[in-house]
């Protein structure tokens, strides 16, 4: 291990107070500092080391819109940030816009749409296939 001039670990220690200051003035640590340490979505909580799987995500998508009171921010871990941009670049790939309030479009699929008649036989499937009584 070697040891450092005083004027080499100054300079150190002022470099390290700069950063500091830039990175307390960026807005993830704002964000950390106005919102609680959970996740918006899955609402798990983060703390000690975990702290660095919280991200800060733009809700109007746009990492240079950010206002001083946090509006346009939510905190979310890195599986729910990731899920979020996926979600919005599957409805610009389909060619539907990502509504203004953030939910998808209801789906227009219904899977169990024709269960009823694969199941049930209609009425007169059900007279025809009665065994006639002999007597």
């Amino acid at each position: 291990m070697t040891t450092s001039s005083p004027k080499d670990h100054a300079r150190s220690l002022r470099e390290q107070r700069a950063t500091l200051l830039v990175r307390q003035a960026g807005y993830r640590e704002r964000a950390l500092k106005l919102f609680p340490h959970v996740c918006t979505s899955c609402g798990r909580s983060f703390d000690g080391k975990r702290l660095k799987e919280l991200t800060v995500h733009h809700k109007d998508h746009n990492w240079k819109n950010n206002p001083p009171d946090g509006s346009n921010w939510e905190l979310l871990c890195l599986f729910c940030h990731d899920h979020e941009h996926e979600r919005y670049k599957l409805a610009d790939y389909h060619g539907g816009m990502v509504p203004v309030d953030g939910e998808p479009a209801a789906s227009v699929f219904s899977p169990f749409e024709s269960l009823d008649s694969l199941i049930m036989p209609a009425d007169d499937d059900a007279d025809s296939g009665k065994k006639q009584d002999p007597a």
